[in-house]
């Protein structure tokens, strides 16, 4: 066939791409190379319009053991001969057209990165959005996401540990499936993702290539349109039982010292791998198609190239050890084949039936090669035009305070997630000590070692939405109060950035300013960016979702007795605000959802606060002087009393003692920097001694069984908890009641 213009721009490239993919051919590309170069130059593998941008981002630290980029995931040391190995990933646009097997193939995806470089996977995580509750299609997203995540992790037998899920109307269209994954090694373990070594044997393990995921990394690369539906085939099918033959398999055959280098086949399924290990190697390769273990008959080059299939890896492995390899994925009932060799002329040759059907450079094709690099104009939204006009001294301050609290609790962004985390494993493994000790982080035990890792996934799209700038610092900044609130020293961050079309300038802006809040936060907070993704093209058909760049982030405990829960402990303990309330209702939950208020500012930040704030709290923590400690954060104060509360059937009775403030922005409003400690009476002294010019307030004491607000009975700690605990099943039972 004629390779024009309008087949690239039928393969999602454009008119000038096509042309430069001529010049660095020096030829016309036949279709098999167009393919190949359309998948890998898509924005989902090239991020051509965002790594500008991401290289201004933190990525070294003095506990980084790898570059930031170099491999599939970000890896930490941890001490005692072990690394921390993390990643988070988005699976948005397949989750949209078939949120079982989009949210199932998300998991499973994340955890090969992890995998891949010989690490154990140990935890699971997950950030969600969706839209509107009311929505039967918002049922039904939810329902089949939830369901896919916990089908593959729990058959997969990877505990999921924590995560968070919003509801906002943006994301009606577009929800978004963000999947992080954390395993650990033993330092010197790892294995790379390079080829090397000229003839030796590239072989490929795993579950046999189909045409399911074919286009998948274009597809993710482009607007969700009345038509995507047409592309369903591009959504890949996983197998969470053969991914964990597969894991054995692979930590086994890392055992043996023969494999040279490993990569998963994910977005862009064969191309990518060969294309990347061999770029980042200075080599090539030789690889024979129809040696590719296939379960479809007569499977074109191209497509047994850019399918997506899952459960594959990639390995080169030393020349003359090829059965020895063998023979371990044939011992775990896995295909594995060796399909062709290493070069060393840079070139990816492939065949078929003898004949050859591509000739690519493998460094013209990669990201930081020869993938093409844009930046995009941007300016200002319109919107914040409306944001800096808000007037909060317009919202009257309700009457009833305790109707607008038990309005608040309720909120699906606040009430518990038990309906969907109760579909999830979180125990297998035994290593997830949050089960029944609840904390702001997960904290999971190191195996091998006498630490545990503090893992958590934050971020308020809506402060982001209000000032993108402001907004990313304050996720970074959650992300590494959670951790310090659980006991934890936060180490790296590994990001999902999620975003509308960069070709925007307004959605492009909000990009550029999260970028550049959250590496100013990354540096402050000194935890570098170990990897991550970037989703863009997520639109709804009224514009772009929030700006939602959501932070991954890993803490470290020494000793796994140092962790802090959140639950206060015994009637008569002391209740105090670490930090200072201000007059701040901006952007919370109570403004937006009860005030029903769009527009309004991101809340009080600043982060030398939140790092005078954090210091002092680990100090408090390592010296035995608090007994709970719980940050505030979505619904305000009141909400992390109750929070922290309900565990035990306990209650309290607190006062706010500065009354120069608004009360719905004291007891709902969600200003930064902020955290609900409790204290046993006998060391009172010692703590308000340790606190030395912090800013503190004491709030009141727990009580046995009921909440009071400023002298006010607001009743039982069981009518609140029912309403937190049964408010988002209920909702949703009376969704699929109406439907």
């Amino acid at each position: 066939m004629e390779i024009t213009v309008k087949t690239a721009e039928q393969l999602r490239l454009t008119a000038e791409e096509f042309e430069l993919i001529r010049q660095k051919l020096g030829r016309t590309p036949n279709f098999t190379e167009l393919c190949a170069f359309s998948a890998m130059w898509s924005e989902h593998c090239s991020y051509k319009n965002s790594i500008k941008w991401l290289k201004t981002l933190p990525r070294d630290g003095k506990k980084m053991l790898v570059k930031a980029g170099d491999e599939n995931a970000g890896l930490m040391d941890i001490g005692d001969g072990f690394g921390v190995v993390f990643k988070i990933e988005s699976h948005n646009h397949p989750s949209a057209i078939e949120p079982f097997q989009g949210a199932a193939t998300g998991v499973g995806g994340i955890h090969r990165d992890i995998f891949t470089m010989g690490a154990r996977p140990i935890a699971s995580l997950n950030s969600l959005r969706f839209g509107d509750l009311k929505e039967a299609k918002t049922q039904h997203l939810l329902s089949g996401i939830v369901h896919g995540i916990g089908h593959y992790g729990n058959c997969f037998g990877v505990p999921t540990v924590g995560g968070e899920i919003y509801f906002e109307d943006c994301y009606h269209t577009n929800p978004l499936v963000n999947a992080m994954s954390v395993g650990i090694l033993k330092n010197g373990e790892t294995i790379s993702a390079t080829a090397k070594g000229t003839g030796n044997p590239v072989i490929f393990v795993g579950s046999a290539t189909g045409k399911d995921g074919i286009g998948g990394a274009s597809f993710a690369s482009a607007n969700i349109t009345k038509e995507s539906t047409e592309e369903l085939p591009a959504v890949q099918v996983g197998d969470p039982f053969q991914e964990k033959k597969l894991l054995e398999a692979c930590l086994e055959v890392i055992k043996t010292g023969a494999v040279v280098g490993m990569q998963d086949m994910g977005a862009a399924g064969i191309i990518c791998s060969t294309a990347e290990m061999s770029a980042k190697g200075e080599v090539g390769m030789r690889i024979d198609l129809d040696k590719v273990p296939a379960r479809q008959k007569n499977m074109k080059a191209w497509e047994l190239l850019l399918s997506e299939s899952q459960e594959r890896m990639l390995m080169v492995v030393e020349k003359g050890r090829e059965a020895e390899v063998v023979s371990i994925f044939e011992k775990w009932d896995l295909p594995a084949a060796e399909i062709g060799q290493v070069t060393d002329d840079g070139l990816l040759h492939f065949y078929m039936g003898g004949e050859l059907q591509a000739e690519i450079p493998a460094y013209e094709l990669v990201l930081g090669g020869g993938a093409p690099q844009y930046d995009r104009p941007y300016s200002e939204p319109a919107y914040l035009k409306k944001i800096r006009a808000f007037q909060p001294e317009k919202i009257e301050v309700p009457a009833d305070l305790r109707e607008v609290a038990e309005a608040l609790i309720a909120i699906p962004n606040i009430a518990s997630k038990k309906w969907v985390s109760m579909q999830y494993d979180s125990t297998v493994g035994a290593a997830n000590s949050s089960t029944n000790q609840p904390s702001d982080a997960a904290v999971v035990l190191a195996k091998g070692t006498k630490k545990a890792l503090a893992v958590t996934t934050d971020c308020n799209s809506r402060y982001v939405y209000a000032d993108p700038y402001k907004g990313a610092m304050i996720a970074v900044a959650e992300a590494a109060r959670n951790i310090v609130c659980s006991g934890g020293e936060p180490l790296g961050v590994t990001n999902c950035l999620n975003f509308g079309n960069p070709f925007d300038p307004e959605v492009y802006y909000q990009f550029v300013h999260a970028i550049k809040g959250m590496g100013e936060a990354c540096r402050r907070f000194d935890t570098p960016v170990t990897g991550g993704n970037v989703s863009f093209y997520n639109q709804n058909p009224d514009g772009a979702v929030y700006p939602t760049p959501t932070i991954g982030m890993v803490g470290l405990l020494e000793r796994v007795t140092d962790k802090m829960t959140l639950d206060f402990k015994e009637e008569g303990d002391v209740i105090f605000l670490l930090g200072k309330s201000n007059n701040d209702i901006n952007s919370s939950e109570y403004l937006h959802k009860i005030q029903k208020v769009e527009f309004s500012p991101a809340p009080h930040f600043e982060i030398e606060e939140e790092l005078a704030l954090q210091k002092k709290l680990s100090e408090l923590i390592a010296k035995k002087l608090v007994r709970s400690a719980h940050d505030v954060s979505e619904g305000g104060l009141f909400v992390t009393l109750a929070e922290s509360a309900f565990h035990r059937n306990l209650g309290f009775d607190v006062v706010a003692s500065d009354f120069h403030l608004r009360k719905d922005a004291v007891w709902f409003g969600e200003s930064q920097s902020r955290v609900v400690v409790s204290v046993e009476p006998a060391r009172v002294a010692a703590f308000k001694k340790a606190l030395g010019d912090h800013p503190f307030e004491e709030l009141g004491f727990v009580t046995g069984g009921s909440f009071e607000v400023d002298g006010m009975d607001w009743g039982k700690v069981g009518e609140w908890k029912e309403k937190y605990d049964k408010s988002l099943e209920s909702y949703l039972n009376k969704v699929v009641e109406m439907a």
